[in-house]
């Protein structure tokens, strides 16, 4: 009887107890009795069962001075839609809903002085949607909701070429970085690859059940992107003409695309947030929040920086890397206008990304430009904010 109670009169060689430091239940005293199931080693102060996650590391955002509106600029009679930049950064165009392209001079408008407008060029019948400069001969592109594709010849401010083909009004256009392309995409939900030199249809990119409202061309695969009304995003195998991978993640219709200069991503523009991708496979990175209005345009330049733009003239800026935002600016409609036209169609960033231009319903072109006075003291970044969002539970 002595001998049987011996087993029962041992006490635990080891004690579990609860670290409210680490989270976890660790073991303190002889050897563990669940080593086996947890690859613990014997011994005191070794983690038996962790009871909950560690958070995710906050990843440090990059500071970036602040902007402020440096000028504003009119000239056209409607809505300004879009605007391109000419690759020697002397002067940029913009096209609106008056049916007229009209060139600034970047300097003169950049300072608000007078004689910022140089020339205005006649030859569309509807709004304008798209341009674009080629850095590569004198050419300038432009499309607009008359069903035009039209090729301008900037020495002698003529139209040279028209690129017949589309259905309906055409939204967007690109031009291939290193090829003689030209892509287009519109109402007729396809996007047609032109040659620039001979103005014929080189392919059709056929896929999308809406209309496309954006489209970008990079020199590497896959060489073009495309976003639609229909909530998706395609990648383009343009050798081959079919699509490499469809993007379904936004439930809203995509309004602007834009592909950073400095890595191998791009970011989507919808009404329900910003999205950020992996260009090579498409693989879903982040999504950026904190617009409440349908994005009509978002534009990135060589430091970081990334622009989204509203139809209720909110301006964000965003740290491209990380997605913190580090401003939230509005736009102001000038005197005159009504509270509702206070929209921004269009934003880009010029050759040096040092001036952003906004085109806006109240046919202004606002230059917005970095605040010099800023540092890193006066302006820091809110890594308490910045902690809180990055570790709080959103459903998109």
């Amino acid at each position: 009887a002595a001998a049987a109670a011996e087993p029962a009169a041992e006490k635990p060689s080891h004690v579990v107890s609860y670290d409210a430091t680490s989270g976890a239940l660790v073991t303190t005293g002889g050897a563990n009795p669940t080593a086996a199931a947890t690859g613990a080693k014997a011994g005191g102060g070794k983690l038996v069962v962790p009871t909950r996650r560690p958070p995710p590391p906050v990843p440090q955002p990059t500071w970036h001075a602040p902007w402020k509106l440096a000028a504003v600029a009119s000239g056209h009679l409607g809505w300004v839609r879009c605007v391109a930049f000419e690759p020697r950064n002397e002067w940029f165009v913009t096209g609106g809903v008056d049916r007229t392209i009209k060139v600034w001079d970047l300097a003169k408008c950049g300072a608000g002085a007078e004689g910022g407008l140089k020339l205005t060029l006649t030859g569309h019948i509807n709004a304008i949607r798209g341009l674009a400069v080629s850095p590569r001969t004198t050419y300038m592109f432009s499309a607009g909701e008359d069903k035009k594709v039209l090729c301008w010849d900037l020495e002698t401010n003529k139209v040279v070429r028209h690129y017949h083909g589309h259905l309906s009004g055409v939204y967007c256009l690109g031009l291939h970085p290193t090829l003689d392309l030209l892509m287009t995409g519109g109402r007729d939900s396809c996007v047609r690859c032109w040659d620039i030199r001979t103005s014929k249809q080189v392919m059709m990119l056929g896929g999308h059940t809406s209309t496309i409202g954006a489209v970008e061309c990079c020199a590497t695969d896959p060489q073009v992107v495309t976003g639609s009304h229909d909530c998706t995003i395609r990648l383009w195998d343009l050798a081959a003409g079919k699509t490499r991978a469809t993007l379904t993640h936004h439930k809203k219709a995509i309004r602007a695309l834009c592909c950073a200069p400095f890595e191998d991503s791009f970011v989507s523009a919808a009404a329900d947030n910003l999205k950020k991708w992996q260009r090579k496979d498409g693989s879903f990175l982040r999504n950026l929040q904190g617009h409440r209005a349908v994005l009509n345009a978002c534009a990135v330049n060589a430091d970081g920086v990334l622009a989204s733009a509203g139809d209720d003239g909110s301006l964000r800026l965003w740290d491209y890397r990380t997605g913190y935002g580090f401003q939230d600016l509005r736009t102001v409609a000038q005197p005159g206008s009504l509270e509702c036209e206070a929209g921004i169609y269009d934003c880009k960033f010029d050759k040096s990304g040092t001036r952003l231009i906004t085109c806006e319903a109240d046919k202004t072109i606002k230059i917005w430009k970095e605040d010099d006075g800023a540092d890193p003291e006066s302006h820091p970044v809110d890594m308490k904010s910045w902690t809180k969002e990055c570790r709080r539970l959103t459903r998109y």
